[in-house]
């Protein structure tokens, strides 16, 4: 029976993870103070709490937040399953490889680039900012990513069960629905929920193409805390943050039935 030991790999991931979730933890306990700064705890009050859910223009925000999120990510993995379907079957190494660099593009430009582009680009041809250039703009930068997901999937499947599902007289669509989207359905949903998340947390690009009575939550928290820490922000980030671990758990728990059915799959033929 193996003893486990202490080792310096242990101490530095203990310590990274101290580093990266110490200052939201920070944030969520002062959400809880009845004091209105985070210079001492002065008791535990929910008060920050009724505030947040009292303050309609917030409760607007996240409203639009999370729909823009929605759309975005739906949009965009949709689009993005589309592209790498198409890249998969691209034979050319050039051609794909081409296609491969233009994609990643909005990948590796800085976001102040990207945000600024837009803003030039709706100001050019005389479209108002708001939803939709934000919408717009989040669908673009998240096209990549999904694309990114999805082609290590497509890379993983086995040409024989083309071969198979075509031998046995399936049609084109009959492959895509039964045969090529369940196998890559791991890699779109990973890519909803990248897209998803980094819709939730953009700040750059929103900045630039959002508009006079629109806004998204980055946006919003950022002009707040330029007029001072209010812990209702800290009740906001608190309840953003169960929100993102829910997400994760959700992903988790698809991601493990994906793999029960397909192994359920697999012993199935074998039989």
């Amino acid at each position: 029976m193996k003893k486990h030991r202490f080792s310096w790999s242990h101490l530095y991931l203990v310590l990274v993870f101290a580093v990266l979730y110490a200052p939201i933890l920070f944030l969520i306990v002062y959400s809880f103070s009845q004091g209105n700064s985070m210079d001492h705890f002065h008791g535990f009050t929910l008060q920050h709490y009724q505030e947040l859910f009292d303050d309609r223009r917030m409760i607007v925000i996240v409203i639009n937040t999370m729909l823009i999120a929605l759309l975005s990510a739906l949009i965009s993995t949709l689009i993005g399953t589309l592209g790498a379907l198409q890249i998969d079957k691209t034979t050319n190494k050039l051609t794909r490889g081409t296609i491969l660099s233009l994609n990643n593009i909005l990948m590796v430009s800085p976001d102040v680039i990207i945000g600024a582009s837009f803003l030039i680009f709706f100001t050019r041809f005389h479209i108002g900012l708001g939803f939709w250039t934000v919408l717009l703009s989040h669908i673009a930068f998240e096209i990549p990513i999904v694309v990114l997901m999805v082609l290590p999937r497509l890379s993983e499947m086995s040409g024989t069960m083309l071969d198979a599902a075509e031998d046995l007289g399936a049609t084109n669509w009959q492959m895509l629905s039964r045969v090529i989207l369940p196998f890559i359905s791991p890699g779109i949903f990973a890519g909803f929920f990248m897209a998803l998340t980094y819709s939730l947390d953009d700040f750059a690009v929103t900045f630039f193409v959002t508009g006079n009575g629109f806004s998204t939550l980055s946006v919003e928290i950022y002009s707040r805390a330029r007029q001072g820490i209010s812990l209702e922000i800290n009740a906001l980030s608190g309840l953003m943050f169960i929100f993102a671990l829910g997400l994760i758990v959700g992903y988790y728990f698809i991601q493990q039935a994906n793999q029960h059915r397909l192994q359920k799959h697999q012993k199935s033929g074998a039989v």
